[in-house]
Order: C-alpha cells, then structure tokens, then sequence
C-alpha cells in the first residue's frame, strides 16, 4: 500500500511564506505526476500546481510567480513553496500522486489527507 502524508501547514499572515512537504511511502517503484490541489470552505478542490517526473511544471494562474513545486525522487519528497500568500490561498491542501507499486504494471493514484493553510491578519 501507498501513503501520502502532508506537513507544513499553518496560520499566517498575509505576505508570508509557507513551505508544504509530502512525502510518500510504501511499495513504490515508480511516482509520475505530482500536484497539490486545495480546498476552501464551500468551494470544489482546485488544482494549485503539477509536476511530472521529468520535471515539467503547470500551475494555476492566481499563484503563478509566487508558488513552486518541486520534487525529490530519490527521497520521495514533493514540496510546494508558497510565498507571499494572501487570504484567497486559504484552504486545505491535497498531495496527490500517480504511483506504480512495486511488482505492479500500471500506476494507481493517491490521495494524503490534507494540511491546513490560513492566511489572515
């Protein structure tokens, strides 16, 4: 079985900076796109950004210039960098995974359970 688990979540002020890691474990041979989707109260999950293992990169237009996704495939880290956060950011926040587990021929897709990010003054 595969876990995604999520960290770094917080309260903060407009302007500031938070860094989410997710982390994933289990029987993975192989992880294939990456993204962190959000959710605001009352509001459908969103996509925020992707990734694929090459490394190429798509990101939602309100947090272009201000977000980056990375990845660290030998440890089996994904971070998403946000900086100068504004109250609209707020939300939980999603890792999500397309993994092949080990022994396997096709990739299943995961869900963490998600990290809270509030931006308020």
């Amino acid at each position: 079985q595969v876990q995604l688990v999520e960290s770094g979540g917080g309260l903060v002020q407009p302007g500031e900076s938070l860094r989410l890691s997710c982390r994933a474990s289990g029987s993975i041979f192989r992880i294939d796109v990456v993204a962190w989707y959000r959710q605001a109260p009352g509001k459908q999950r969103e996509l925020v950004a992707s990734i694929t293992n090459g490394g190429n990169t798509n990101y939602k237009d309100s947090v272009k210039g201000r977000f980056t996704i990375s990845r660290d495939n030998a440890k089996k880290l994904m971070s998403l960098q946000m900086n100068n956060l504004k109250p609209e950011d707020t939300g939980v926040y999603y890792c999500n995974a397309d993994v092949r587990t080990t022994g396997s021929t096709w990739y299943s897709n995961y869900w963490g359970p998600g990290t809270q990010v509030t931006v308020s003054s």
